[in-house]
């Protein structure tokens, strides 16, 4: 617990190796769950955040739903968020693809599906859209159908069109 500790620690002082930090934090899952949902929760670093939250959806673990469904429905004023937002979809839909828990699948399930419906950032809706792709079931393509009918953008239809074609292959 203690190298854990050390490694979070470290993103909040050497922002230089925090991808090296990010990468030894996703080794030591499951064990670094709990210790990062709870440093994102006492942090008001955007950056250490970011970078907790990256963590987090590489492990994919059903533990940091709620939060990366947090983040996702977070509204952003910044691109540099937005990514982070887009990072969290990423990881909602690992979480779906791993755990076998059904409340943490309809909510992550409610959380992808308002992320590619809903959003003006279109970077999310299509990080959305891969993930409901990888997910796979009834109800994630119902949700990427809607989305088609009504996506303007042409890069976002685009991603929408292809995990729909891949869903009859």
């Amino acid at each position: 617990m203690t190298n854990i500790s050390a490694l979070i620690q470290a993103l909040n002082s050497n922002h230089a190796a925090c991808g090296t930090v990010v990468e030894s934090l996703v080794k030591l899952a499951p064990a670094t769950v709990e210790p990062l949902i709870s440093a994102y929760r006492s942090s008001t670093d955007q950056g250490v955040q970011a970078y907790i939250i990256q963590a987090l959806a590489q492990i994919g673990d059903p533990r940091a739903a709620e939060l990366l469904g947090d983040v996702v429905g977070t509204a952003v004023a910044n691109h540099c968020q937005g990514n982070v937002r887009r990072v969290a979809a990423r990881g909602l839909g690992r979480i779906c693809c791993t755990t076998d828990n059904p409340g943490v699948t309809q909510y992550a399930m409610e959380k992808l599906t308002w992320a590619l419906l809903a959003p003006d950032d279109w970077g999310l809706r299509y990080a959305a859209a891969v993930s409901l792709q990888e997910i796979a079931t009834p109800d994630a393509y119902n949700a990427l159908q809607m989305s088609f009918h009504q996506e303007t953008d042409k890069v976002v239809r685009s991603r929408v069109n292809k995990a729909l074609v891949g869903s009859r292959e």
